[in-house]
C-alpha cells in the first residue's frame, strides 16, 4: 500500500504493439527476466483470482479487514461527494475507478470507503515491482497490507519494460472476465508539485486497459492526505488533520473512442479524457473545500 501504482509512461511500447490481436502472457515473457521469487508471488496472486476458497477468503479480507482499518484511520477527516452520480455496482461486471495522485493512499482510501459501502468486487491495483515483488519481504507487506490488491506488477528497470504490455494486457483480460475494481492513475505518477489541481499530462497505459477491457470508468477527485501513514492516522485520532475531501463524477462516457481502432492515439484520447474528467471533479472539490474551511 506503500507505492505508486501503474507508472503509465514507464510502458514500453513496441512497435505494431496496438494490432495485436493475442494477449501476452506475464510468465511466458518473463522467462529468463523473472526471479523465482517474482515468478512465485505471480502465481500465488493468478492462482487466488480464479473462483474458490483462496479468492473468497481474498475478498473477505479485504471487506473485513483492510476497508475497517483504512476506515478507522480516515473517518474523522473525511468528506465524501458525488456518490449519487455513481452506478449500482452489479457483482458480475468489473469497473476501473481513475483517480488523480497525490499522495501513496489515495486509491486505498476511496476503495476503503466504497467497500465499506457494498462494493463486493477483487480490488486490484498494478504496483512498481521494486520491494513488493524482487525483496523477500514484499509479498509479505503486499499480503498483510492490501491482501495481494498489488498487482500486476510494473518494472522500471529497462531490459524488462517489455513486459509492462503484458501486465496491461493481463488487467485487461482480468477486466474483461468479471468482477474485479482496478484503480488506476491516468497522470502515471505521482503529482510533487505545488497545484493539486493541475494535473500531469495523461499517459496512455490507462487508455490502453480501458480501451480493450470496455469496463465502466468512473472518474474521482480526492485531496488532503499526506504521505506519511503514521502521522494520517494519528491526524485523524486527533482530529487536527486536514480534511480529506473525496469527489467522484458520473461514469465516463466511452463509446466513440472504443469505436475507434487500436492504437497509440486512440489510447492516449481515453486517458486524456479521464484527466479531464478528474480536473473538472478537482475544481468541484476547491470549491467544496472552500465551503468547509469558511465553516470552521
Amino acid at each position: 500500500m506503500m507505492e505508486d501504482p501503474v507508472p503509465s509512461h514507464e510502458i514500453a511500447q513496441p512497435r505494431g504493439a496496438s494490432r495485436r490481436t493475442e494477449p501476452l502472457d506475464l510468465l511466458r515473457e518473463g522467462e529468463g527476466l523473472l526471479s523465482p521469487l517474482e515468478r512465485g508471488q505471480i502465481r500465488f496472486i493468478r492462482k487466488s483470482l480464479e473462483p474458490g476458497n483462496l479468492d473468497s477468503s481474498l475478498r473477505w479480507l479485504q471487506r473485513h479487514i483492510g476497508a475497517n482499518w483504512i476506515e478507522a484511520s480516515i473517518r474523522n477527516l473525511r468528506h465524501v461527494y458525488g456518490t449519487e452520480r455513481m452506478p449500482r455496482f452489479d457483482p458480475a461486471k468489473s469497473y476501473v475507478l481513475v483517480s488523480n495522485h497525490r499522495s501513496f493512499f489515495d486509491l486505498y482510501v476511496v476503495t476503503g470507503y466504497l467497500v465499506k459501502r457494498g462494493l463486493p468486487h477483487r480490488i486490484l491495483f498494478p504496483v512498481r515491482s521494486n520491494f513488493f515483488y524482487d525483496h523477500p519481504f514484499g509479498p509479505v507487506v503486499n499480503g498483510v497490507m492490501s491482501f495481494f490488491a498489488m498487482y500486476p506488477p510494473v518494472f522500471r528497470d529497462r531490459k524488462r519494460q517489455g513486459l509492462n504490455l503484458a501486465g496491461i494486457d493481463e488487467t485487461a483480460s482480468l477486466l474483461q472476465r468479471g468482477g474485479v475494481f482496478v484503480g488506476l492513475h491516468p497522470e502515471g505518477a505521482r503529482n510533487r508539485t505545488d497545484d493539486p489541481y493541475t494535473l500531469l499530462p495523461a499517459q496512455s497505459g490507462v487508455g490502453r486497459i480501458i480501451h480493450r477491457a470496455r469496463a465502466t470508468v468512473i472518474p474521482v477527485f480526492v485531496h488532503g492526505l499526506g504521505n506519511a501513514i503514521v502521522s494520517q492516522i494519528a491526524s485523524n485520532a486527533t482530529r487536527t488533520g486536514r480534511k480529506v475531501v473525496v469527489v467522484f463524477g458520473r461514469p465516463l462516457e466511452l463509446d466513440d473512442l472504443f469505436k475507434e481502432a487500436p492504437s497509440p492515439r486512440a489510447f492516449r484520447r481515453v486517458s486524456e479524457r479521464a484527466r479531464d474528467a478528474i480536473s473538472a471533479l478537482g475544481e468541484e472539490e476547491r470549491a467544496l473545500r472552500a465551503q468547509l474551511e469558511g465553516s470552521r
